[in-house]
């Protein structure tokens, strides 16, 4: 997916932009030599997704099986996912709706006053960035972007718009995978959702298994205090600094206005009768889930969790017009995750599915492979390091999930490691290929006008520091955990 809406002033570096590049020292400059190799050499991520998908064909046939076997297992699966695709679209889409919306935009203009320094300007958007992020990501990239910009418009303050930038993407950076936006952690809560190969190993594992655990929280907490602090001590100062306007950045976000009603067939375009209407119904239908289901199997609902806010985006727009012209600024963000996500439900499918010599499956033999390192903090931190450096290669916003969990639990469960810790590992290892592959950087540069290169030095440093802390968190708070047998739903 590539980021077309770039204003041509950003799509080539101008000549100011090179001078601050080769400025950059240390640590930075090392990032920023990386990110113009990414952007120079790193394929779409449609491409390494596709890739992937051969790779995967590749090795079955390898491993035995034959080339029909291969075709129907790539066939039969490649819409096993088609539910899970359009849900975590509606995240990024609802994000989107809900940060745009005029009392948000107005909330994000006092938000934007109170930072005093430069300094505290960025460790502020990073905090806000990764604490919206726990309720959605997609609603933390664009709510991130926008208080980035209003900041950069003081007058009255001198702030590095890289930095601003670079903190805005800390909530999908750091944290997004943690919180109950997380497609992992929704996926196994949601035994409708779990391919069935899948759910007979894991069974069904709501938040109070996962992100709720206090270990996850904890962890959480302790990642979010350290993104601050680097945030804060990192920004650039006095001369450093490169403001929005000396790279050239456009401030104006100025909405569009909606087109003045020309008929009488447009009134309820125009009224807030029927977003009332709808956002009743919504209470009414969250009230009897509340007091009807535990909290927590409540909390769980993807479809649920998707449900309020959707209603509450159009809500916050007023009517439905308004709402309409947000939706359609929204879809463009959502491609790569439907073009993506069947992509790997086809390879999640050969994996599992076709069987090879001695009838095992590519999926049985690294379940093996896992199993025989053992249970313990080495389990936990291979698994953590197989994240990273597979999610370096297929930025998939948790979709990679399905590939790897279908191994990954198996060997969790031969090792008796406790599987909603497993799925946390996954989680925290999950967020951090995002520093380094500015895949998921796109949607935020489109608001910022930024390039990946303007962000990545930032970033890189984030990841420097978050890889080895994550390390040892995995392995620490691993043996605080009892090894529980997956909960199957019940058969109707």
């Amino acid at each position: 997916m590539r980021n077309d809406g770039m204003t041509s002033a950003n799509t080539e570096a101008s000549p100011d932009k090179v001078e601050a590049t080769s400025s950059e020292k240390g640590l930075a400059r090392v990032a920023q030599s990386l990110a113009r190799w990414t952007e120079k050499w790193f394929p779409d991520a449609y491409v390494v997704a596709l890739a992937g998908v051969f790779i995967v064909a590749v090795a079955a046939l390898a491993n035995g099986s034959s080339p029909r076997t291969v075709a129907n297992a790539f066939g039969d699966g490649f819409w096993d996912l088609t539910a899970f695709t359009l849900q975590m679209a509606m995240v990024v889409l609802t994000g989107y709706v809900i940060a745009t919306s005029p009392p948000v935009a107005r909330l994000i203009d006092r938000l934007a006053t109170l930072p005093q320094t430069a300094s505290s300007a960025v460790s502020f958007v990073a905090f806000l960035s990764m604490s919206i992020s726990f309720l959605n990501w997609g609603l933390s990239l664009v709510f991130g972007g926008l208080l980035a910009r209003a900041i950069a418009r003081r007058a009255d303050l001198r702030v590095d718009y890289r930095a601003l930038g670079a903190a805005a993407f800390m909530g999908l950076g750091a944290v997004w995978a943690l919180g109950i936006s997380s497609s992992a952690a929704q996926l196994q809560a949601t035994a409708t959702s779990l391919p069935p190969a899948l759910l007979k190993i894991t069974g069904v594992l709501d938040f109070g298994h996962t992100i709720f655990t206090w270990q996850s929280l904890l962890m959480c907490a302790i990642i979010m205090a350290l993104t601050v602090l680097i945030a804060h001590f990192s920004a650039p100062k006095d001369a450093a600094i490169k403001t929005a306007q000396e790279l050239d950045v456009d401030l104006d976000d100025h909405p569009a206005e909606v087109a003045p009603r020309s008929r009488p067939g447009e009134w309820l375009e125009y009224s807030r009768v029927l977003p009332i209407l709808a956002a009743v119904l919504t209470v009414g239908w969250l009230i009897s889930q509340l007091t009807s289901k535990p909290v927590l199997t409540v909390v769980s609902s993807l479809n649920g969790y998707l449900l309020v806010f959707l209603m509450l985006g159009l809500v916050l727009h007023g009517t439905p017009r308004k709402f309409l012209q947000a939706i359609s600024l929204a879809v463009p963000a959502t491609a790569g995750i439907l073009v993506q996500f069947p992509l790997y439900a086809a390879m999640a499918a050969i994996l599992t599915k076709a069987k090879g010599r001695g009838g095992l499956t590519i999926s049985e033999h690294l379940a093996h492979f896992f199993t025989s390192i053992g249970g313990g903090g080495s389990f936990a931190i291979v698994i953590a390091l197989y994240t990273v450096v597979l999610g370096v290669f297929v930025p998939s916003g948790g979709g990679k999930w399905l590939v790897e969990a279908p191994y990954v639990m198996q060997a969790s469960t031969d090792v008796h490691m406790n599987l909603g810790w497993t799925v946390q590992i996954y989680n925290v290892a999950e967020a951090l290929p995002n520093l380094i592959n500015p895949f998921f950087m796109l949607p935020l540069l489109a608001v910022l006008k930024l390039r990946a290169r303007d962000l990545v030095g930032f970033t890189f440093l984030q990841f420097l520091f978050h890889l080895p802390v994550v390390l040892l968190l995995v392995w620490l708070l691993g043996m605080t955990f009892e090894y529980l047998p997956p909960i199957l739903p019940a058969t109707p």
